[in-house]
C-alpha cells in the first residue's frame, strides 16, 4: 500500500471508519475515497457495483456495519442480520469483481463461542453456541470471515479479516439505549453528575469481564496489517485486543472516577448480563510485531473528552 495508493474506506463516519482515515491521513496517504450512506447504500448491490466500477479502488477497509448493544440486538435481530450480510457481500463480491488488490474486513469478537475458552483463541471459532443476545449479528459476522476465506481460496484474492475485541473512542454512539457498555456508561454517568442525580442504575450484576482496546490502536493495527502482511501470512483471520480485561462493575467504576460523578452505582440483577467473559488471545498478533499502546484510563478521558466536545 503506497502513499499514492487508492483506499476506500467503506463507512468512514463511523466509530473504526472514522480512526482509520485518521490514521490513513496522518501517516501521509492522501488519496482516500469517502462515501456517507445518504449518497451510497451499501445495501444496493447495482450501486455499490456502479460505485466500484467507475471509483476503482485499490485497497479496501471495509467497516461499515450496523452496530449497538445488547438492547439494539435483541430489539432490531432482523436489521442486525440483514444489514450485515448485505454490507459485507456486495463489497466483497465487487472487490473482486473490480480487482481490488487487497481488502480488510472489520469482524467481532462476539463471533467466538459463549463459553469459549478464555482467552479465546482465533481456532475457537465455531466450537459451540453463540451468545443469543446477538447472535443475528455474529452470523453475519462470521459470513464476513467466511467469504473472504472463500474468495482468498477460489479467486487468488488477498481479503484478510480482524477481530477486534470491545472498541471504544471518537466517533462512537453514546445513545443511552443502543450503545454498548463503555459510551453507554461515560453517557449515563455524566448526565447523573450534571444533574446531580444520587443513584445511577446498571444492566446486570457487574461481574461480566470485557476487554476493551482504543479505536484508535485498532486502525494502527490495520494499517499494520495492511502495509506488511497478506492473507497467507495471517491465516483466515486475527484477533485484536490488548490481552487484559476487567469486570464491568471495574470499569464503571472507573468511568465514575474519570466523569467525576460521585453517586452510587446500583446494579439491577434482572438485567441481562451477556456473556460471561470475553478476553482475546492477542498472541498472533503479538508475534506479527503489534501491541496495542493505549492504557484504559488515559482512553477513557480522551473519550470523555471527545464526548463533552460534542456537545454531551
Amino acid at each position: 500500500m503506497q502513499k499514492q495508493s487508492k483506499i476506500y474506506i467503506a463507512g468512514h463516519n463511523g466509530l473504526v471508519g472514522s480512526a482509520i482515515k485518521r490514521k490513513l491521513e496522518k501517516s501521509g496517504y492522501h488519496n482516500l475515497v469517502c462515501r456517507t450512506s445518504a449518497e451510497l447504500d451499501l445495501r444496493n448491490q447495482v450501486a455499490v457495483e456502479e460505485f466500484f466500477a467507475h471509483e476503482g479502488p485499490e485497497f479496501v477497509f471495509l467497516a461499515a456495519a450496523k452496530v449497538g448493544g445488547i438492547y439494539a440486538n435483541n430489539t432490531y435481530p432482523a436489521e442486525f442480520i440483514y444489514d450485515n450480510l448485505v454490507i459485507e457481500a456486495n463489497i466483497i463480491h465487487a472487490a473482486y469483481r473490480h480487482r481490488v488488490r487487497k481488502l480488510l474486513f472489520l469482524g467481532s469478537s462476539c463471533i467466538y463461542p459463549k463459553f469459549a475458552p478464555q482467552p479465546m483463541k482465533e481456532e475457537h471459532l465455531l466450537t459451540g453456541l453463540l451468545e443469543p443476545t446477538n447472535e443475528p449479528y455474529a452470523i453475519a459476522k462470521i459470513a464476513g470471515i467466511k467469504m473472504c476465506e472463500s474468495y482468498n481460496r477460489q479467486y487468488g484474492t488477498n481479503y484478510i479479516s480482524v477481530m477486534p475485541t470491545n472498541l471504544y473512542g471518537p466517533n462512537d454512539s453514546f445513545d443511552p439505549e443502543n450503545s454498548h457498555v463503555l459510551p453507554a456508561l461515560i453517557r449515563r454517568l455524566h448526565e447523573a453528575k450534571i444533574a446531580a442525580r444520587p443513584v445511577v442504575e446498571i444492566w446486570g450484576t457487574g461481574s461480566p469481564r470485557r476487554e476493551f482496546l482504543y479505536v484508535d490502536d485498532l486502525a494502527d493495527a490495520c494499517i499494520f496489517l495492511m502495509e506488511n502482511y497478506s492473507y497467507k501470512e495471517i491465516g483466515s483471520f486475527v484477533n485484536i485486543g490488548t490481552g487484559q480485561d476487567l469486570t464491568i462493575r471495574e470499569l464503571a467504576e472507573l468511568i465514575k472516577g474519570v466523569v467525576g460523578y460521585y453517586g452510587e452505582l446500583r446494579f439491577n440483577t434482572e438485567k441481562p448480563d451477556g456473556t460471561p467473559r470475553k478476553l482475546l488471545d492477542v498472541s498472533r498478533m503479538r508475534s506479527l510485531g503489534w501491541e496495542a499502546g493505549t492504557q484504559l484510563e488515559d482512553g477513557l478521558r480522551m473519550a470523555y473528552e471527545w464526548f463533552k466536545s460534542q456537545g454531551g
